[in-house]
């Protein structure tokens, strides 16, 4: 599609006239049509305003030019899964599993490549396919490339550092010692808890992304969840696959 495409399809999916789009983005309803009939296109901080009031990459609304890739991980990129700044702005570099919240979450390649491995052995990979594959690619990627000048993730690490402490602190009964923890998104490991009321409730957002990991070997063959952020840790306690859950500790950091 064009841009021209673009903005008219999301506009009227968002049931806006040309006129209220324009008082959205400070600038007048001739500049809209204008856009809409392909005659010019928005300069680059009218892009970034339409990027946030529809919630779509500035490259979906250039009609997609450019295959976007995860400079970390290799990822294919989609607005689903896009990284985000601290202000909700779209980072069009990263997925949101190599950078949250303004920092990037891997400083360790091998770490990054043990949990693509991990996933990609699942589908049609062997696991020294994966791996080779990784350990291939990863390097001719651009924050690999740029790793120091970055900052390679120190601040992230330092907090992963800390959480583990923390969460080896809690003492639960039968739940392993925590050694690592790796960037999760809320959709992938947002349970739903029973209330006493006979109810379920969800803790999570499930666009965000949390530090995390499962700790398996606990009692009755039962999974531990763990779960945290800069604001709480959550540890849950669950069978295969994530059934019948119970919520063990949910604590303000």
């Amino acid at each position: 599609m064009n841009t021209k495409d673009v903005l008219h399809d999301l506009r009227t999916k968002n049931g806006l006239s040309q006129e209220e789009l324009a008082e959205k983005v400070f600038v007048t309803r001739q500049a809209v049509s204008r856009w809409e009939t392909g005659e010019t296109i928005p300069n680059t901080e009218t892009l970034k305003l339409l990027s946030e009031l529809f919630g779509v990459s500035i490259n979906t609304l250039l009609g997609s030019p450019r295959k976007l890739f995860c400079q970390c991980c290799g990822m294919p990129l989609e607005d689903e899964i896009i990284s985000r700044e601290r202000d909700g702005s779209f980072n069009e570099d990263y997925c949101k599993w190599c950078y949250a919240d303004g920092e990037y979450t891997y400083s360790d390649m091998d770490d990054l490549i043990d949990v693509c491995v991990g996933h990609m052995a699942g589908e049609g990979f062997s696991e020294e396919q994966a791996r080779a594959y990784m350990k291939d690619m990863l390097p001719k990627l651009d924050y690999w490339k740029r790793h120091e000048e970055l900052g390679g993730g120190e601040k992230f690490e330092e907090l992963k550092r800390q959480l583990i402490d923390e969460f080896n602190a809690l003492n639960i009964e039968g739940m392993p010692k925590v050694e690592k923890l790796n960037a999760l998104v809320g959709s992938f490991v947002n349970l739903e808890y029973p209330t006493p009321g006979g109810r379920t409730v969800k803790l999570l957002n499930d666009g965000a992304t949390y530090l995390g990991n499962q700790l398996e070997g606990g009692p009755d063959g039962r999974c531990f969840g763990i779960l945290a952020n800069t604001d709480f840790l959550l540890v849950a306690s669950y069978e295969k696959d994530g059934k019948n859950p119970e919520l063990l500790l949910y604590k303000k950091r």
